[in-house]
């Protein structure tokens, strides 16, 4: 599948750049609308609550057509003048979400080993009033300065600093999201498969109850 079809370079370009508290910017329908009927039907089946590395799913051309897009020395180029600074030829590590839980969505920021953070949420039909990632001043959840809707299409991207807080209230349901990092090294990229790939096997064993410790993307 072309590439120029399933992502809104414009969308991108015209996003603004915020760089207080931290450095983020939002593009709506990044994933246009007429594409997201593909993407809807090639979605993995996600198990459970949490994060899931590509390798442990299975999911249909266009979504695949769209990881390795996103994995992509250009749109690495992309993100590297956008937001000032240099990512290409860094590493990458990527997640699917499909269901939220209860003990998702605490205050956070992430790993230092995270350069930037670009969530792509992926939610056809998602109700506004169930809320969004909240953008934080501080770990204080009721400190936001903005909230970011997880409707379909709809991309974040931050650079990780030690500031950047961000969590969500608990919402129990379907909460579908891609999460691409770019990180400072390969030890990072097996330190963060062997972490995910851990968890899942976790869930899978026990549910994905108390003994399915979250790792520290719960978006």
């Amino acid at each position: 599948m072309n590439a120029n079809r399933l992502v809104d370079m414009r969308a991108f370009d015209a996003a603004p750049l915020v760089k207080e508290p931290f450095m983020h910017f939002v593009a709506h329908d990044f994933v246009p609308k007429s594409v997201m009927v593909d993407i809807d039907r090639d979605f993995p089946e996600v198990p459970k609550r949490g994060s899931f590395p590509m390798s442990e799913l299975d999911s249909g051309p266009s979504f695949k057509a769209l990881v390795e897009y996103l994995e992509s020395e250009e749109v690495a180029r992309k993100f590297s003048e956008k937001l000032g600074i240099d990512l290409v030829g860094k590493p990458t590590t990527m997640t699917i979400r499909g269901y939220s839980g209860e003990q998702d969505g605490r205050v956070h920021t992430d790993s230092r080993s995270k350069l930037v953070t670009v969530l792509l949420y992926l939610n056809s039909d998602w109700n506004p009033a169930d809320g969004g990632l909240r953008l934080l001043n501080s770990d204080n959840l009721e400190d936001s300065f903005d909230e970011v809707i997880p409707a379909a299409g709809t991309l974040l991207a931050f650079v990780n600093t030690e500031n950047a807080w961000h969590g969500h209230k608990p919402f129990v349901g379907q909460r579908r999201s891609i999460q691409l990092n770019w990180v400072v090294s390969d030890a990072a990229v097996r330190r963060s498969q062997w972490r995910h790939g851990l968890s899942a096997k976790i869930k899978r064993w026990f549910g994905g109850g108390k003994k399915a410790k979250p790792v520290d993307d719960a978006y």
